[in-house]
């Protein structure tokens, strides 16, 4: 099938909820088709990085519209947090994080974020500086 005949196809006319559920299972087909090519051939990557290569492609070449993912993709976005959930659910099985070694890591990983945050500013700061002075 020609490319631009897919790109060309008009958009399912869904309502706002239901565009973004449907969205949102191709989003979930794409990444489980994927999935089942890497189990079946064997591939050394996931299935999901697998999956999110093709997907840009397809999107990158015009084979696919953005629009039939678009308000999918923001709703998962939206709702990132709680995919997380089950990862700090994951703590009951390592309550070693809950003593004095993971006291340790948080207080490392906060002051490493106050770190590279901090850093961060000082750049873009140092970057309007510059882009003003050149300007001014």
């Amino acid at each position: 099938m020609n490319a631009g005949v897919l790109a060309k196809a008009a958009p399912l006319i869904l309502r706002h909820p239901h565009r973004q559920f449907a969205q949102t299972g191709a989003l979930i087909a794409f990444w489980w088709a994927a999935q089942m090519v890497t189990t079946a051939l064997h591939l050394p990557i996931p299935g999901s990085l697998l999956g999110l290569m093709l997907l840009w492609l397809l999107l990158d070449r015009g084979v696919l519209p953005i629009g039939w993912f678009e308000q999918g993709a923001d709703g998962l976005l939206n709702h990132l947090m709680l995919f997380f959930v089950p990862a700090m659910l994951a703590l009951v099985d390592h309550p070693e994080l809950l003593s004095l070694l993971g006291v340790k890591l948080v207080i490392t990983v906060l002051l490493c974020t106050v770190i590279v945050m901090s850093g961060t500013a000082c750049v873009v700061e140092l970057g309007f500086r510059l882009s003003h002075g050149r300007n001014g």
